[in-house]
Formats: structure tokens, C-alpha cells, sequence
């Protein structure tokens, strides 16, 4: 994930890595190329939408939203939107390689109740209305291991700030790691930002949990993961 120096005065720091990978195949272009453009959400860059103004609905109906801050390859985001076809899914994930993998699922999928955004989950976050949100899922972020990155993992004072203000009344912020740091230092950021409680801490996944390709490669190097709950007050 990023590894570029500290941001300049007045830029945000990143909060992940590298964009591209290794080349795409064919049909992962095939779906950058048609199905982005069909379940992306125009706005959202900075670019598009200098002044930053709020996003209208993103479904037609007023169905529950949950947000998947960087979906990775899809695994997870694909398996949730498909066993709740009532609720809305909405993921960022800023590695373009990622995304198309996750267009191809979606596709294979049929699915019709999700919306991507290829970029910063922060540029969504900021747009959406006030109580927007029901659930969050935040699975195996990058860690920033080194001390003097630790600003840039997500689980910030502004971020929580952030998402406390787009987070209904109850919802869930899921957080997976297998860094025991990282878990650490979410609880201790978590208990000084206003408004949100640890509701559990386990080292089972969530009921209906698929599983992810990060997950398996922790468990392969003998890292034990930890799924974290925190309830918006």
C-alpha cells in the first residue's frame, strides 16, 4: 500500500498503497470497461465534484446502506450483497486490480444491490447524509506497521469522527485484523472518540462470514485473527 512520503500542507495522507498490479486479463478489462461505468458513483472524486456536494440517493428506494472500506478482491462484499439483496452495499477499494476482480463476481453474481467507488473510502464517506449508514466492515485494512505511519491507518479521530456522523443511531463498524497492534490501537482509538462503544471482541468471525483471501493467508503464517464489533451510540 502507499508508501510515497508524508503528505504536503493541505493533502490528506494516504491510506493505501499501490493502484495497479500485475496486467489485467481480458475479460477483468471487459468489466472496468462496461460494468464500472454502470455501478459507479458519479461524484464522488474530487475531481468531478469540486464542491463537494452532497450525494442524492443511490438506490431507489430507502433500503439500508452498508459500506465495505477497501473490498479487496470482492470475496466478502459479493457474499454479503447476495445473502442480503435487501440491503444496499456500497465498497471502495482504490486497487484497480481489486475492483476488477470484484466487477467479474458481481457479474457472475447477477447482482443489482451494489455500487462501487474505485478510489478513497474517505471522498464517499464525506458525502453521505448524516445516518446514511447501518454497517460498515473495515477487513484487514492495511497496518502501517511502523511507528511513524500509524497516522495513516484508518481508524483515526477523523475518520471515526467521520463515520460517526454518516453511521444511524446503532449501526456496526466490523473490524477484522490479524495485527495484534493494529487491534490494539483501533480499541484504544475507538475509546477516546465520542459516540461510539466496543460492543465485542472475538477471535470468531461473524455469523455468515465467508471467509477472505487475507484471512487465509494470516492463518497460513500462524497470525491469529481478531473481529472487533463497535456500535455507533
Amino acid at each position: 500500500m502507499q508508501t510515497g512520503g508524508e503528505a504536503a500542507p493541505g493533502q490528506r495522507r494516504n491510506l493505501y498503497g499501490r493502484r495497479h498490479g500485475k496486467k489485467l486479463k481480458p475479460s477483468q478489462r471487459r468489466m472496468l470497461d462496461t460494468l464500472l461505468p454502470q455501478l459507479g458513483i458519479p461524484g464522488v472524486s474530487p475531481d468531478e465534484n469540486p464542491g463537494r456536494a452532497p450525494l442524492g440517493p443511490l438506490f431507489p428506494d430507502r433500503r439500508p446502506l452498508w459500506l465495505e472500506v477497501g473490498f479487496g478482491a470482492g470475496e466478502h462484499l459479493v457474499h454479503q450483497a447476495a445473502a442480503h439483496p435487501e440491503v444496499g452495499f456500497l465498497g471502495c477499494e482504490p486497487f484497480v486490480n481489486g475492483v476488477a476482480m470484484a466487477l467479474v463476481r458481481i457479474d457472475a453474481a447477477g447482482l443489482a444491490n451494489v455500487r462501487l467507488h474505485p478510489g478513497d473510502a474517505r471522498d464517499l464517506i464525506e458525502l453521505l447524509p448524516d445516518g446514511a449508514l447501518a454497517r460498515v466492515f473495515l477487513l484487514y485494512p492495511d497496518p502501517w506497521p511502523k511507528a511513524r505511519h500509524h497516522r495513516r491507518r484508518f481508524a483515526s479521530p477523523e475518520n471515526l469522527a467521520e463515520l460517526h456522523r454518516a453511521m444511524a443511531p446503532g449501526a456496526e463498524l466490523r473490524l477484522a485484523t490479524d495485527i495484534a497492534d493494529y487491534a490494539r490501537h483501533a480499541l484504544e482509538a475507538v475509546a477516546a472518540a465520542p459516540g461510539f462503544s466496543v460492543a465485542s471482541v472475538e477471535d470468531a468471525p461473524w455469523p455468515g462470514w465467508p471467509g477472505t483471501r487475507y484471512e487465509a493467508k494470516a492463518l497460513a503464517a500462524g497470525r491469529r485473527p481478531q473481529y472487533l464489533t463497535f456500535r455507533r451510540d
